[in-house]
């Protein structure tokens, strides 16, 4: 496994929508080094959950397996749970 792989942090996230309907689950992955809207869309939702407008509306969800991304258009108004499912790597060899 190369140094840049072994930064990563795979996730699988999913949206659930006012009237039950769910979003995903989106697999995305996010590194140290190159950052990424997969934090972002959860510490964005959780502010706004606080009382604070919301500012971002898209959000992208790069999948390093499939080599794809999944952008995200998103009403925080219609969002009732975001679940960050974070799938941590082996440090066995």
């Amino acid at each position: 496994m190369s140094n840049a792989e072994s930064g990563l942090n795979n996730h699988e996230v999913t949206i659930c929508l006012a009237g039950g309907a769910v979003l995903g689950p989106f697999n995305a992955t996010w590194s140290k080094n190159e950052g990424g809207d997969v934090r972002e869309l959860v510490r964005e939702y959780d502010a706004y959950l606080q009382g604070d407008k919301q500012h971002r509306f898209k959000f992208h969800l790069h999948d390093t397996y499939t080599n794809t991304v999944h952008t995200l258009i998103l009403n925080f108004e219609q969002v009732t749970g975001i679940c960050d499912h974070v799938r941590l790597r082996s440090n066995a060899h």
